[in-house]
């Protein structure tokens, strides 16, 4: 049978798609996937996964022609991803649609190695259980998958996912497979994996706590898990045999759990993570003796300092040591007041809108309208006095879930403003009447489409401030624009600072500072920063 008549066989699948009966008609259809446009070749690969389903091929056709996909699949569904990730919560249509096209298509993936698999019984051929091997590290890559997309879109993990996995993997131990080298296309230096060290990555990523890392920082950790699961140990509980503070129990739907939750170590599995510890140990060591990132083995697209700053991040959870809290958390209630955006936040800060000072007022058209119309005024000599149109400002409630002296856990519907990690946030308490500065550092959305936030308040009580870069060259200024100031706290060891709109910061800039009365500042270093802020340090200029 030629290519073109396998493809446009009448014999099709119940909804009308095309039979592949064999491998050359399937790699045809491949062949033409427009890797150019990947919506269409989404589109044309979720066709071809529908028609495998449907009128499934001979069982190592099947496994070959998956194995094709892998490639262009993992292109193809990166581009689409895209379109949502880093995007401001909630999503929208457009985002929520391509995301829930991408968990789709892994879903799919998932169904047709199983599929795959129940067709392929001949269990006296050799080669038997390298495919059985491959088959199940397919299924634990693909839901491993659903599990990465959920992190990098900041989205509740769907009920039963852990289950699946853990499925996989008990699987790949009943057949004895777990550690079978398998070649992966997907692997950059062309290593070979097996089944328990993609296994291992996934449990390594979950417990690296995604939804508090940027997804810069979560790709990453996820190289990072990838590289150095094979170090990594996984083991059946023995009785009486003493376990580490978190194990896997197969039986539950979540990642490790505390040891102290399973009372029943028949489907408990721990993770010896020792040779991991040294390994990281010894790649921290490099960078302080101011080794590269490229030579220290961590990647090329990465700094010294965000390496050090995720190793650390990474050196408890990877070594399994429970961490003690800095802070103690109490469950609460209440609805706490919350605003982002610069314009918002100053208002309900200083509880007052914002104007320019009047050595740089500069009045609208329509404000110049006002004055000429209504020149004739009963008193010509009173001040001027033009009312800014006033601005909405008006900030979105959220339920305290609990709290923590520097913090607060805090949820909410849909309903009001987008947000993105690592914003900064105006906040009102519960149980107070100011607004204190804070930063998100944990945001996930929920299976309701709610939000679930973790704020970190900046230390102290912030003032509204007006500020403007000074331009080098003389006689040019820029208008003011709305930041904020902290005060330095000796008891907590905090100096003054400025927040200040991100982009603002260059070591050594001047900057005018108006309060009462104007002062210039020239900018010290960052400590703290997010996508639309900087909390920077400064020096008073005489």
């Amino acid at each position: 049978m030629s290519t073109i008549s396998a493809i446009s066989s009448p014999n099709a699948g119940d909804n009308g798609h095309p039979a592949i009966f064999d491998l050359e008609s399937g790699l045809a259809f491949l062949s033409r996937l427009p890797l150019a446009n990947p919506l269409q070749a989404e589109s044309s690969l979720n066709d071809f996964f529908e028609i495998l389903l449907e009128s499934p091929p001979s069982a190592l056709t099947y496994l070959s022609l998956l194995e094709q996909t892998r490639v262009p699949l993992c292109f193809v569904e990166e581009e689409l991803a895209r379109r949502y990730i880093n995007k401001l919560l909630p999503l929208g249509d457009v985002e929520e649609q391509a995301f829930q096209q991408v968990i789709s298509i892994w879903r799919k993936v998932c169904r047709a190695y199983s599929q795959c698999a129940q067709l392929d019984a001949d269990s006296d051929d050799p080669e038997h259980p390298l495919r059985v091997a491959l088959v199940l590290h397919r299924c634990i890559y693909y839901t491993s998958m659903i599990i990465i997309e959920h992190h990098r879109a900041r989205r509740e993990l769907p009920s039963g996912i852990w289950l699946d996995l853990h499925g996989y993997y008990a699987s790949a131990e009943e057949w004895g497979v777990a550690t079978y080298p398998l070649a992966d296309a997907l692997d950059p230096l062309g290593r070979a994996t097996h089944c328990a060290a993609t296994y291992s990555s996934t449990l390594m990523m979950d417990l690296a706590g995604p939804y508090s890392l940027s997804v810069r920082d979560q790709n990453l950790i996820r190289r990072w898990a990838t590289q150095w699961a094979p170090l990594v140990n996984i083991a059946a509980a023995e009785p009486g045999e003493s376990l580490p503070p978190f194990v896997i129990d197969l039986m539950q739907d979540t990642g490790l759990r505390p040891v102290s939750e399973c009372l029943n170590t028949e489907n408990v599995r721990r993770l010896d993570t020792s040779r991991l510890a040294i390994v990281m140990t010894q790649a921290r060591q490099q960078l302080a003796q101011r080794i590269s990132p490229t030579q220290a083995g961590l990647g090329e697209d990465c700094t010294s300092g965000q390496c050090r700053r995720l190793l650390d991040h990474l050196q408890r959870p990877w070594s399994q040591a429970r961490a003690a809290r800095k802070f103690r958390r109490h469950a609460t209630s209440g609805i706490a007041k919350v605003a982002a955006g610069f314009e918002a936040m100053h208002y309900l800060v200083s509880g007052k809108e914002f104007v320019q000072p009047e050595n740089t007022r500069v009045y609208s058209r329509q404000e110049f309208d006002n004055l000429f119309v209504f020149r004739h005024m009963d008193d010509p000599t009173a001040k001027l006095n033009i009312q800014t149109e006033r601005q909405t400002n008006r900030p979105d409630e959220w339920e305290v879930v609990n709290q923590s002296a520097n913090g607060f856990r805090l949820m909410r519907s849909i309903a009001g403003g987008k947000l993105s990690h690592g914003q900064l946030l105006a906040v009102c308490p519960h149980d107070g009447d100011l607004y204190f500065l804070a930063q998100i550092t944990w945001l996930m959305q929920d299976k309701s489409q709610g939000l679930v936030a973790g704020i970190a308040s900046l230390p102290g009580v912030p003032q509204a401030i007006s500020a403007r870069i000074i331009s080098e060259q003389k006689g040019q200024s820029d208008f003011y624009s709305r930041a904020f100031m902290l005060p330095d706290i000796p008891a907590v060891s905090t100096v003054k600072t400025v927040v200040l709109p991100n982009g603002w910061y260059k070591a050594g800039r001047i900057v005018e500072i108006y309060t009462d009365s104007a002062w210039r500042i020239r900018l010290d270093h960052v400590i703290k920063d997010g996508p639309d802020f900087e909390r920077v340090t400064f020096v008073l200029e005489k």
